[in-house]
């Protein structure tokens, strides 16, 4: 992960608010001359992402620097392990620490789900590509859409501006769903052209518009089946197709083996829980 302005700001944001005008309890008790390491240690099976923002992070608390131990997105089962260690003024290690964690856990844990969704999209035989969508954290999309392909997933579009979606709403205003594809491709015509499909109705008529990809969304495993043969039988090779809505570890398999092409999956970034890390201080 590179490190650029958006994520330096981000970070100064992140430390002014935990802390304000100074942390009271370190600099009551911890000398200001005083120097530490630390070993950040992973506690639970996971990939780790995210050790770029905290050593940035603890650079501008004026902690010192952060040596990485592995590598970023890198997976382990064999818990504890150390996977940085940071070395500096005390006191700066301290103000660091809680900004720095919660950033690294949060990644590490999207970076876990998705790999996790990876893995279950493989169990049955399909080739499907978990992706993002935009249900991300507000201000943090950018890291989060790293950490989803450092778990081997694929980002979708990163905002409303970089791609074309025609949903339900559009299609009403629009007055029909023809005429939505007509005015998108007119007005960008070097973008590709997604179409959302609830049912089998919606699929036909989105293949006669020559859309890109359909989106297909909260359709049961019948209906992806029907939406794959549909697609094949058009002759629509180019066509890709996005499934999406209710997808879990438990049915990522059976969707991915139905034959789409994409598999979306908002969990990946508004639900991961945070891997389980804590910061231990060498005296």
């Amino acid at each position: 992960m590179t490190v650029d302005g958006a994520v330096t700001e981000l970070v100064a944001r992140a430390l002014a608010e935990d802390l304000g005008d100074g942390d009271r309890t370190t600099d009551a008790t911890v000398p200001a001359d005083a120097t530490a390491q630390a070993r950040i240690v992973q506690k639970e099976p996971g990939a780790v992402f995210g050790l770029d923002a905290a050593a940035e992070t603890f650079r501008l608390a004026r902690g010192g620097e952060l040596e990485k131990a592995v590598a970023e997105g890198e997976w382990s089962d064999e818990c504890p392990r150390d996977i940085a260690l940071v070395t500096g003024p005390a006191r700066g290690l301290l103000a660091g620490e809680r900004v720095a964690l919660n950033l690294l856990g949060h990644l590490s844990g999207v970076a876990t789900l998705t790999a996790r969704f990876v893995e279950a999209s493989r169990a049955q035989g399909g080739g499907a590509v978990i992706l993002d969508t935009r249900k991300t954290t507000p201000l943090l999309r950018s890291l989060e859409k790293a950490a989803v392909r450092a778990g081997g997933g694929e980002n979708h579009r990163f905002g409303l501006y970089d791609a074309i979606l025609i949903k339900e709403n559009h299609v009403a205003l629009a007055g029909g769903l023809t005429e939505a594809v007509a005015r998108a491709r007119d007005a960008h015509p070097e973008m590709p052209v997604e179409v959302e499909c609830r049912n089998q109705g919606e699929v036909d008529a989105a293949l006669k518009t020559g859309a890109s990809r359909l989106l297909l969304d909260n359709m049961d495993l019948d209906g992806l089946r029907a939406a794959v043969a549909a697609r094949n039988a058009a002759g629509s090779s180019p066509v890709t197709l996005e499934a999406s809505g209710g997808v879990s570890l438990e049915t990522v398999g059976s969707i991915s083996a139905a034959g789409v092409d994409f598999i979306s999956v908002g969990a990946l970034t508004h639900s991961a829980p945070a891997l389980d890390l804590s910061m231990l201080l060498d005296v």
